[in-house]
């Protein structure tokens, strides 16, 4: 890290200069030259270590975890610590960390794309041909336990040489901003200087003193600020998301949540609590809906049985959990120790359904499946009045906000089990009725979203109606028709984005599906934010400019494809992630300002006496520039970044991921603020020569001007809109630390003898300490005036507008 800050252009100059101050015999200046060789270094690098640690933070966290069992005990450790012979338990969404051999599995299966290429599931278990699973792999199903046997480098993953965690970080759109505009003022830096240096030669004859007076203004025109507060920004942005909970998993994220322009979010889990209640069951048998306190009834026996026999063993779901305790509260005897499964079939289908075969020690054989109430209407054999009545029913709960399960009861008698479980003979026994209520607090979130300009879109895998109903009671504005995922992917990508504009709600959406419609979004200019925890949501969160998974509830491979981790599943932490966002990207724009605007003033105040022969030109030398570089490079990287977001910021619409990071009007201010900074820091150099003064004198004055022009620029960039009083009741401790300290220097300089004599100026008396701080006030407090005209006719275009 030493070396790489020694190799900045900055550090080159100081270096140079420092020589050349030896050779020449200016023994004083070359000491203070290396050492703020040494200032400019050590910030550098606490600023470097800072962002680093900030960044080794966050990769700590988003480090994954694998459970293992150990000492008969289910522990969690970090992926880095399996260890050969360790028994470890993968579920659905998780990706495998290890390779290994099956030693117990439920509804099992495994996608090996990673390592073969091909997208589709394998089912394994203990008692299959194939029980090896290997590390990179995703459970696409169900539940394994299996033994470890390679690790590392040692897995068929690593000896390929691949991993799904080395994924490359591109430049984003405003760090090659500001990579280019630096290389360009590093390019006119160049050339400005050898011009000096020539033309200094030209005129004195002196080799080493025009090579001086060229290094002084390169120094000048070198924007090295900008790239170490880009770092800077982005690093402590990431780690104070850390610390409310959310992980970024590349800082760069940052910049593009600000932009966020729409939302798509899932239903279950990330709107609703995933909590799933069982508040009814519908028993078909006697048409009759059973709440909670009704479960014990004889009538509801075989209907909650058979729910229980169609999930998994080890149940891993939250309705799946439910129907367990379900089945536990209401059961007289627990039969689940008398069966074992012998055949099962996993969720799939449109609508999707599962199937599991279970049979005990006298050969008595269990047949129960359960899946979406559309998949029973289709295979069971019911007539078309009770067909529907029950559409109705389902209708009827869909609109309440409940979520719906059919569950039949299969007849087959044999081993030759049909290839598909649709081919069973299904006996209807009812619905169980599931309840998820949205999360408390959830409008006030969503009403945040709106306020802030952005579009919500509601893309979930549950049907219409109950979508419908929890986004009503969520607080999402949807004025239109619910479209699904079967009809999205019959359709053009021109029709999708026609069809993304007008719709909110997006219903029984699979993977494809989901994805079709975020690549719309994008595609049509807006930023997307996709919120998921499912494998089903894994390529639209790798799809949208940010994935976020929700970190609690949330699978792996959910985590893995997102690039931000809500650590505690909490919707408001997204407003929390954009406010972020859009804090920082202002304060970058602040931070570059403020170094435009102040290095125009010290670029020609050592160019222009020069170039134009006035009687003292060299009024800044090399001692004064870089004490100005001392001062700027914290105020920008440090200060800024500290600055509080301002208010209103998250009732403005979102900017566009276009606009480059100064526009026309944004520079153009920069540069006029810079200009007059520059004319009343020349124009106290005129008025001292005009007073007699001499160069001592002269050399204090503008001195004192240039640093206090500075210490009001600082103030007054904190806000382009708000006014300085406005702006300083945002709390930022950072400032007065960095201005006290600047304000106690600058009259150290001028009050110290040996200080005064080192930076070859004079003490000032009160009038001209004051006259100093009077012009280099009018040079920039002239700004609140624009900003308050500015303001006003703001003011004027709202009221017109209303």
């Amino acid at each position: 890290m030493l070396l790489d800050i020694l190799k900045e252009p900055m550090l080159l100059l100081l270096i140079a200069v420092s020589v050349i101050y030896l050779i020449v015999g200016n023994y004083s200046e070359a000491l203070f030259m290396f050492g703020a060789i040494i200032a400019v270094s050590g910030i550098s690098f606490y600023q470097d270590n800072r962002s680093k640690k900030a960044l080794e933070a966050l990769e700590k966290l988003n480090e994954p975890l694998s459970t293992v069992i150990r000492n008969g005990e289910i522990r969690q450790i970090s992926t880095r610590e399996i260890a050969v012979g360790d028994l470890c338990i993968v579920e659905e969404g998780q990706i495998i960390n290890a390779d290994g051999r099956i030693v117990h599995s439920n509804d099992f299966s495994v996608n090996e794309a990673s390592l073969t290429g091909e997208s589709y599931s394998v089912f394994k278990s203990a008692d299959s041909e194939d029980r090896e699973v290997y590390s990179g792999t995703l459970v696409v199903s169900g539940l394994a336990v299996f033994k470890v046997e390679q690790i590392g480098s040692d897995t068929k993953l690593g000896k390929i040489g691949q991993s799904i965690y080395d994924i490359k970080e591109e430049s984003s759109p405003l760090h090659i901003q500001i990579t280019k505009f630096v290389k360009r003022m590093a390019a006119i830096g160049i050339t400005v200087f050898l011009i000096v240096w020539g033309y200094s030669f030209w005129q004195s004859g002196n080799l080493l003193e025009s090579l001086l007076v060229g290094l002084t203004l390169a120094m000048s025109i070198l924007p090295e600020e900008i790239p170490v507060a880009f770092t800077t920004f982005m690093a402590l942005g990431a780690w104070k998301l850390m610390k409310e909970g959310i992980i970024i998993k590349r800082s760069s994220v940052i910049e593009t949540l600000g932009s966020t322009t729409v939302i798509c979010t899932d239903k279950t889990g990330t709107i609703t609590e995933n909590t799933m209640q069982l508040p009814m069951l519908l028993d078909f048998k006697t048409n009759r809906v059973f709440e909670a306190s009704q479960f014990h009834s004889p009538d509801l026996a075989e209907l909650i049985q058979y729910a229980m026999w169609s999930s998994e063993p080890v149940p891993f779901d939250p309705m799946e959990k439910t129907i367990h305790q379900v089945y536990e509260q209401t059961q007289s005897k627990d039969q689940r120790k008398d069966f074992h499964m012998i055949h099962e079939y996993p969720l799939e289908g449109k609508p999707p359904m599962m199937t599991h075969i279970f049979e005990d020690a006298s050969g008595n054989r269990i047949i129960a499946a359960k899946g979406a109430p559309e998949a029973f209407l289709e295979i069971s054999h019911l007539s078309e009045s009770e067909k529907e009545q029950l559409r109705q029913q389902i209708k009827d709960f869909g609109k309440q906000g409940y979520r719906v399960l059919g569950v039949g009861k299969g007849h087959f008698e044999g081993t030759s089990f049909p290839e598909k479980q649709q081919d069973f003979f299904f006996e209807f026994l009812g619905m169980t009725v599931f309840y998820d209520p949205p999360k408390k607090g959830i409008q006030k979130v969503f009403q945040q979203i709106y306020d802030a300009g952005i579009k919500v879109k509601v893309i979930t895998g549950d049907n219409a109606d109950t979508t419908k109903a929890i986004a009503q009671q969520a607080g999402i504005i949807d004025e239109t028709i619910p479209v699904n995922g079967a009809d999205i992917v019959q359709l053009s990508t021109d029709e999708i984005i026609a069809l993304t504009r007008k719709t909110t709600l997006f219903t029984r959406m699979f993977p494809q599906a989901k994805l079709a419609t975020v690549n719309a979004l994008k595609q049509d200019g807006e930023v997307v934010a996709m919120l998921g925890d499912g494998v089903n949501d894994a390529p639209a969160l790798k799809s949208a400019h940010i994935g976020v998974a929700m970190g609690n509830k949330g699978t792996e491979i959910a985590k893995a494809a997102a690039l931000m981790v809500i650590t505690n599943d909490d919707l408001g932490k997204l407003i929390t992630a954009i406010a972020a966002g859009r804090r920082i990207y202002a304060n970058i724009k602040k931070a570059i300002q403020y170094v435009i605007s102040i290095h125009i003033p010290i670029i020609l105040t050592v160019s222009l006496p020069v170039l134009l022969g006035w009687i003292y030109p060299h009024i800044l030398t090399p001692v004064h520039v870089i004490f100005l570089e001392l001062i700027m490079g914290p105020t920008c990287s440090i200060v800024y970044e500290n600055e509080p977001m301002e208010k209103n910021t998250m009732l403005q619409k979102p900017r566009k991921m276009t606009e480059t990071f100064l526009n026309f009007n944004e520079l153009g201010i920069s540069i006029i603020q810079g200009l007059i900074i520059t004319v009343g820091v020349l124009w106290m150099y005129q008025y001292a020569v005009q007073e007699g003064q001499d160069e001592k004198t002269t050399r204090a004055m503008v001195f004192t001007t240039m640093i206090v022009s500075n210490v009001f620029l600082c103030l007054v960039n904190r806000s382009f809109v708000y006014s300085l009083f406005e702006s300083m009741k945002n709390k930022n401790k950072l400032f007065p630390m960095i201005i006290g300290v600047t304000l106690v220097l600058l009259f150290a300089i001028l009050y110290i003898p040996a200080f005064a004599d080192f930076f070859q100026l004079s003490s000032l008396s009160f009038q001209e300490l004051g006259f100093s701080i009077l012009v280099a006030g009018v040079s920039v407090l002239w700004f609140e005036i624009y900003k308050w005209i500015k303001s006003g006719r703001i003011r004027k275009r709202m009221v017109s507008s209303v």
